[in-house]
């Protein structure tokens, strides 16, 4: 009611926060716009004395200066599906650890952990032992829960099913990447991207003297998507393992070779999500085979060396793989 009774434009800022979401959603319609910000970048807010009023005004200043850095929060109902993919890999990171300690356990007496069965007279072993049994039990029924939601939301929505196309992406890769980022529209370019993502380092400069590269703020569950995206297509048979064969016949280390394979596959996945397109492989051929014939033509040509996997033409950036790119602007991080 508060709200509704002021005149003008109203604008409403408050934190990021566990609850933020749900203010977002019920007070959307009474404002002309809700910016959620970054607590991270907040550091005003840490001067001096702290109380709700001083806090408040704090932000107004940083709000009217332009100085608040927005957390990304919509309206649609698969914003929910950031829930259901942080409780997935939680399952996971908790089921890998359970693991990890049933190996420690065989192994404490002796005994392989894939290879025999557990025998011991002591009676707290084997007490810990069916404990750990019965949880790895309980996750893989969980886990496969799990699989079988992601399944359908493949089939529920068609974007999901363009990025699980992608060489080394899959079903749960595919659900991942779309709750966390949703709407690629927001991020400018691909190397916006890349930032978010953390495939790029950014260079100290000051003085007219080089500090060296320091990695930004990004979401670390995307970097882990794209990076073991990369390493299965490279293990298998497809269109991802034969450039990443190209690169390295290019002279490219293995290491290099692997991070460019990352970046062309965040790349791919931003245009698929960006135009709501299917991935076509081979792209990256099509376009060096463009490069030659436009190099032979004209040698002193200046071509960008980064293909884009769905056919769509980006500027030169003159990065080549390098992972001391310098970004000016850092895209919105996960809410």
């Amino acid at each position: 009611d508060y709200l509704t009774s002021l005149r003008g434009r109203k604008l409403l800022t408050f934190e990021e926060t566990t609850g933020s979401h749900w203010l977002y959603v019920e007070l959307r319609e009474s404002v002309d716009r809700i910016l959620v910000c970054d607590p991270y970048r907040n550091a005003l807010l840490r001067q001096g004395p702290k109380t709700d009023k001083i806090d408040a005004a704090k932000l107004c200043h940083l709000l009217r200066a332009g100085l608040l850095h927005e957390v990304h929060h919509t309206l649609e109902s698969d914003y929910w599906l950031r829930k259901l993919v942080r409780c997935y890999w939680s399952l996971v990171k908790s089921g890998v650890r359970v693991q990890n300690q049933k190996s420690a356990l065989y192994r404490a007496v002796g005994l392989h952990y894939k290879k025999e069965p557990f025998v011991s007279d002591n009676w707290v072993l084997n007490f810990v032992a069916d404990y750990l049994d019965e949880t790895i039990v309980h996750y893989e029924s969980y886990k496969k829960c799990f699989q079988q939601q992601f399944h359908r939301l493949r089939h529920s929505h068609p974007v999901i099913g363009y990025l699980a196309g992608i060489s080394g992406i899959g079903k749960v890769n595919a659900v991942t990447l779309y709750a966390l980022v949703l709407d690629a529209r927001r991020f400018a370019t691909k190397y916006h991207f890349w930032s978010y993502c953390g495939l790029v380092r950014h260079e100290k400069i000051s003085g007219g003297r080089s500090y060296g590269n320091r990695r930004g703020r990004y979401a670390s569950l995307l970097k882990f998507v794209f990076r073991t995206a990369a390493m299965t297509a490279i293990g298998g048979h497809n269109d991802i393992r034969e450039y990443y064969e190209t690169l390295l016949a290019q002279g490219y280390s293995p290491q290099k070779a692997q991070h460019h394979i990352s970046r062309y596959i965040a790349t791919s996945c931003y245009a698929v999500m960006k135009h709501k397109v299917a991935y076509q492989p081979y792209q990256w051929r099509k376009h060096r085979q463009k490069q030659d014939q436009e190099h032979n033509s004209s040698p002193g040509l200046v071509v960008p060396p980064e293909p884009n996997a769905c056919g769509f033409h980006a500027p030169d950036n003159g990065a080549r793989g390098s992972i001391g790119m310098m970004l000016h602007t850092e895209s919105q991080r996960v809410g």
